[in-house]
């Protein structure tokens, strides 16, 4: 399964260097990470581990942010998503590979208690 999402750099996403602030990056990437997950699972789910999260290049105000996730992996109750973020500059269509992540997150039922995955 694969999910996406499109976020725009404003000002208040910026720390004093004109840079996305990472938090708010993590943030946005976990919920793309979680309509993947949530597609594969039929159901809710919740992050169970952030791991080999690298930052290759500042994002900065002005760049749009593309998160392209993908579950790469599914277990009884849980699924490992990798995630891609793009930058793109609006001034020329330039797209850069800025930031690669994986997240585990686990399927839960009414309960809050895990649930089995669907298998591709």
């Amino acid at each position: 399964m694969r999910a996406s999402s499109l976020q725009s750099v404003f000002p208040q996403d910026t720390n004093s260097q004109g840079s996305l602030f990472a938090g708010t990056l993590v943030g946005w990437m976990d919920r793309c990470a979680a309509y993947a997950a949530m597609r594969q699972a039929r159901g809710t789910v919740v992050t169970a581990a952030m791991e080999e999260i690298s930052f290759r290049t500042p994002i900065v105000k002005g760049d749009l942010v593309e998160i392209e996730a993908v579950v790469e992996s599914v277990g009884r109750t849980s699924m490992r998503v990798k995630l891609d973020v793009w930058r793109e500059r609006i001034e020329d269509g330039t797209r850069e590979l800025c930031v690669v992540g994986h997240f585990t997150l686990v399927a839960v039922g009414r309960d809050g208690r895990p649930v089995t995955v669907p298998q591709p």
